[in-house]
């Protein structure tokens, strides 16, 4: 991908709410086509602004999507970092990670999308910039499940798939809800107040299942590895 082309220099910075009106539209389309799939004139055109406004607000389209990474993804980075602490697995520590996920998710729905195609983006710039965020997300979530999973008879080998289960059931409830409302025939909105606290319920309690004391279960699994 060609190096980023800079814009003309900022007349002045923009105000809090130009600049979460920009970033939101940049978010969604990111999400949808990728960097290399929007051009500074979409996002303008979105917004209902010409293209030389925007340019006062950010330095270059990379700029942009720096900024959407940052504003998405950092946040959700310092809740996983911060999950696990002295005491282990507790209702109050879940509850607390659940209680910054999920509103956070809620205001910014397409932040996993845009997380998954950066996932595959072959852009260097966009390996680059994502690797650090990604790959800290990653070990951080590894970290806190590879505490809990030995209490819960997990193997280490183990490990890494739970991680990527719990990042399925969190995350992907915002990737597929509106997929999920359509096979359901539901009406609600899944992003509610309402349909959250019921996924909220559901995550405490798929966490536990997952990785709370050992149980009947682990029994089972040592029993069949005999």
């Amino acid at each position: 991908m060609a190096a980023a082309k800079p814009f003309p220099r900022r007349a002045s910075e923009p105000t809090p709410a130009t600049r979460e009106l920009i970033l939101d539209a940049a978010e969604r389309l990111f999400a949808a086509r990728g960097i290399d799939g929007i051009a500074v004139r979409d996002l303008a055109r979105e917004l209902g602004i010409t293209p030389s406004s925007l340019y006062n607000h950010f330095p270059s389209k990379q700029a942009l999507y720096d900024a959407v990474i940052e504003r998405g993804l950092r946040p959700i980075v310092d809740v996983v970092a911060a999950a696990w602490g002295p005491g282990g697995l507790s209702p109050a520590r879940v509850g607390a990670t659940l209680d910054a996920l999920l509103p956070h998710l809620a205001r910014h729905p397409h932040v996993v999308r845009l997380l998954q195609r950066a996932l595959i983006e072959e852009a260097e710039s966009v390996q680059a910039l994502m690797e650090p965020v990604i790959d800290t997300l990653y070990r951080e979530g590894v970290s806190v499940v590879r505490k809990a999973a030995a209490r819960a008879g997990w193997t280490p080998a183990e490990v890494p798939h739970l991680a990527i289960a719990l990042f399925g059931m969190i995350f992907g409830y915002f990737t597929n809800a509106a997929a999920l409302r359509r096979l359901a025939r539901s009406a609600d909105d899944p992003l509610s107040p309402r349909a959250l606290a019921v996924q909220r319920r559901f995550l405490e309690e798929a966490i536990f299942r997952l990785l709370g004391p050992q149980g009947r279960r682990a029994g089972r699994r040592r029993t069949q590895r005999r």
